[in-house]
């Protein structure tokens, strides 16, 4: 039966000492780490291949742990990062450190981000967007974007398609730390709302060692997955033109029903 209610009769928000949604904290970012280490993604070519050629210099909003900005700095590109995630940061230093290349990073949020000068392109990998849950902050996102590019400056922002908004399907997967700790990540949908395309999860992050759970981090992520058509009339509304749409990461593939990700591209314009 399709879901047409939220699943949780109870709003997160409102619940006593609830978490904060999309924090990022310290196991998240250790898992992170194991399951996503700087250029393991296939994305890497891709923005790697779009970004030949251009002049100036590059931000990638939510810059996470580096596994983008690492190999993007590696290849030569002025890139500069934020995060709202302290233990995100701290990670992406680290990577960047460990192999000399400059880490221009600084902790802020979609909605408060500000720089004094201008931007050849903004990157917004992974569907990191559809971390903003609120249909009015994230075209409030899109017109501060805009405003940070430079005239003819490119953004390239990747999107979930809809299908994830009523995926029920509980995530379960486990790694092994470098000192023989069993990690694992369970994660349920706990809200889906047709209505405000919203999806919020329970990610729980787990450490076992010797057979004992020892330490345990919940953490609440909430999504708003937005239409591929709606989304091209939203970058309009911020000011884009030359907007632009494919499918996971490939030149030339034009999204359809079995596509896992659209990479959208627009444009400021020059003039």
């Amino acid at each position: 039966m399709p879901i047409t209610e939220p699943i949780s009769a109870t709003p997160i928000a409102s619940w006593p000492n609830a978490p904060v949604p999309n924090r990022y904290g310290a196991m998240c970012t250790e898992i992170y780490d194991l399951d996503k280490p700087p250029g393991s993604l296939p994305d890497v070519p891709f923005y790697l291949d779009r970004l030949v050629g251009t002049q100036g210099p590059i931000l990638e909003a939510a810059v996470g742990t580096g596994r983008l900005l690492v190999p993007l700095l590696e290849a030569g590109l002025e890139v500069k990062g934020f995060d709202q995630s302290p233990d995100m940061l701290e990670s992406c230093r680290r990577h960047c450190a460990a192999r000399g290349l400059p880490a221009d990073l600084r902790q802020a949020r979609f909605q408060d981000f500000a720089y004094d000068h201008a931007f050849a392109a903004i990157l917004v990998p992974v569907g990191t967007f559809t971390l903003i849950d609120d249909f009015a902050e994230g075209l409030a996102v899109l017109k501060r974007f805009h405003d940070h590019l430079a005239p003819g400056g490119r953004l390239l922002i990747d999107l979930l398609p809809m299908g994830y908004l009523t995926n029920e399907r509980p995530d379960v997967r486990t790694w092994t730390a470098a000192n023989g700790d069993m990690l694992r990540i369970e994660g349920r949908a706990v809200e889906i709302d047709l209505v405000r395309q919203r999806r919020v999860t329970h990610d729980r992050y787990e450490r076992w060692r010797n057979g004992r759970l020892v330490e345990s981090e919940l953490e609440v992520m909430a999504f708003r997955i937005w239409g591929l058509a709606e989304f091209q009339l939203a970058l309009a509304a911020a000011g884009f033109t030359d907007i632009s749409v494919g499918a996971d990461h490939q030149a030339g593939r034009r999204p359809g029903r079995s596509s896992r990700i659209l990479n959208f591209e627009a444009r400021r314009p020059a003039a």
